[in-house]
């Protein structure tokens, strides 16, 4: 199946309002970026209708962006100068004023529809805007800017990007600054019945084609569907069977999985906007922390990658064994708004990962040692031996200003054995040492995710104005959760069984987790934000593990 990609643009600033948090957070980085041609510009004004508390109420909807005229295929379809104005009239704004309410900030989530060839998607334009005075009498106009999708396509055909529902949300403050109640108020516009017809926001014709300096379609609110409705492309993840696309054109994608990372790369002079380096990135090369290498052998625009490390208890022998720096590597998946009936709203995200380490899905070995039945000093070397899919969920509920955000790990580990030695004295597990089923943690939705796995909870809040605390994605951040660790089995050579030694030293429940990610690198992005990834795409930040 082939289709666009859509790609979230990263951000260079700290978080600029909780949606665009939210999204940076959870969704995946630009690709290479567009070579556009000769740009056009998105100016549609149309009419909606908003559900506020006092009911529906219609309001003005102005939507700005420039295109590039004509795009090759698989090169990046990237709107820059993305805006969005919403003018509530006098009566909405009534609404606020009955809640006290002296200032309002806004964001917006526009769902945009791209479309090619019969196949459509949905992305997200995201938007905020800096609180502004509640005027005494007429319309309150609020105008949101911010980053929004990029797409690519691997098929050729016209590109047409629809406007279809809004979600505003509006944070409400009194004349001496203090929160109204309630602080904030999730509003959600839809298309007007005399919008029917004038949605379509620009048609960007994909493939061969000599560039004619001017745009391919109207973008004003007149223009209209062009003949042949693209449909919309679908976001590539490991599930859902689309082809994922090759590296962008003109970027190394590293050389293989040897070699230790590189320095990051200086971003070129005309970057701008603070430096965004997570707060365990060390200040140069020869302060970076040792790590396996982590390569992605062939990138696409939403691939990420990332080192985790931390602690395991082992419950049974009272001590806790080291998580070693490992390399996770991430294939992101489209982020979906979900719209609730209860009215709230909720941005997903599934994507798919896993580790490697030489060519294989596993962490690096990893030595550990205590003292079994209480007296005996036992090392082991181990293996954590990935058995089946990996799978990121991310929850983020919008609620302007304060989202939070909730993200689902899971993955079914095996743990092998290699070696042992007992008081120093070493024993011969063979080659074949590992736990009977992966280590089972308990699931929270067993109907949907059946079998034993590893489950990791992350938890991140996302204030507007403020860096997001605990986890994202992207940005990493603490995960937890418990294991059981199963009987082992096949332990033991010339003869001699140590599966119930073993089982009887390690096995059981009750064992905590704590595991840090650091930075993600976004691989397929033309030019990194600085301090993120190496020379050689490879993750830039080592976390520390914590207890």
């Amino acid at each position: 199946m082939r289709g666009l990609r859509a790609a979230q643009r990263p951000s260079r600033a700290p978080a600029r309002g909780a949606a665009i948090a939210a999204l940076v957070a959870l969704a995946p980085l630009l690709p290479a970026a567009a070579v556009a041609l000769d740009p056009h510009t998105v100016d549609a004004e149309l009419p909606y209708l908003c559900a506020l508390p006092s009911g529906e109420q219609p309001a003005k909807v102005r939507i700005r962006a420039t295109l590039p005229d004509r795009v090759a295929v698989g090169e990046a379809v990237r709107p820059t100068g993305a805006g969005t104005t919403v003018e509530l009239p006098a009566a909405a704004v009534a609404d606020l004023t009955a809640l006290k309410a002296a200032t309002v900030g806004a964001e917006t989530l526009l769902s945009v529809a791209a479309g090619q060839n019969g196949r459509t998607t949905e992305v997200t334009w995201a938007g905020t805007a800096q609180p502004v005075g509640v005027p005494s009498e007429g319309p309150l106009a609020l105008t949101t800017t911010g980053d929004v999708p990029t797409l690519t396509t691997d098929s050729a055909g016209d590109l047409t990007l629809t406007a279809g529902k809004l979600a505003l949300g509006l944070a409400l403050s009194t004349a001496d600054g203090a929160a109204t109640t309630p602080a904030s108020l999730s509003v959600t516009c839809v298309p007007a019945k005399e919008a029917e017809g004038r949605t379509v926001l620009a048609t960007v014709p994909v493939g061969a084609g000599t560039p004619t300096g001017s745009p391919s379609s109207s973008a004003g609110p007149s223009a209209s569907p062009s003949s042949g409705l693209p449909s919309a492309p679908s976001v590539p993840s490991a599930s859902s069977g689309s082809p994922l696309p090759s590296s962008p054109t003109g970027r190394p994608t590293g050389g293989g999985t040897s070699g230790a990372p590189q320095d990051p790369e200086s971003p070129p002079a005309a970057a701008k906007g603070p430096r965004a380096v997570a707060e365990n990135a060390t200040g140069g090369p020869a302060g970076r922390r040792k790590a396996p290498p982590c390569v992605t052998e062939k990138p696409t625009s939403t691939s990420l990658s990332a080192y985790i490390t931390g602690y395991s208890n082992v419950r049974k022998l009272n001590g806790a064994s080291l998580i070693p720096v490992s390399c996770v590597q991430i294939e992101q998946g489209e982020p979906v708004i979900d719209f609730r009936p209860d009215g709230t709203i909720h941005l997903l995200q599934k994507s798919m990962g896993s580790l490697l380490y030489q060519g294989r899905k596993q962490s690096p070995p990893f030595t550990s040692t205590f003292l079994t039945f209480g007296f005996a000093p036992t090392t082991a070397t181990l293996v954590l031996e990935q058995a089946g899919p990996m799978t990121v969920e991310s929850d983020v509920l919008l609620v302007f200003p304060d989202n939070i955000a909730e993200t689902y790990i899971r993955v079914p580990l095996v743990l092998r054995v290699l070696d042992v030695k007992v008081n120093g004295t070493r024993l011969d597990v063979g080659p074949n040492c590992r736990t009977v089923t992966p280590l089972a943690s308990p699931e929270p939705n067993p109907a949907k995710y059946p079998g034993d796995h590893l489950v990791l909870l992350g938890k991140g809040q996302l204030l507007n104005g403020t860096d997001a605390t605990g986890y994202v994605l992207t940005s990493g951040g603490p995960l937890t959760g418990e294991v059981t660790v199963p009987a082992f089995k096949g332990c033991g050579a010339g003869g001699e069984n140590l599966d119930r030694l073993l089982t009887a030293s390690i096995s059981g429940p009750g064992n905590h987790i704590k595991q840090i990610q650091g930075q993600t690198c976004a691989v397929g992005v033309e030019v990194p934000t600085e301090g993120q990834c190496t020379k050689d795409r490879q993750p830039y930040v080592v976390p520390k593990p914590e207890r």
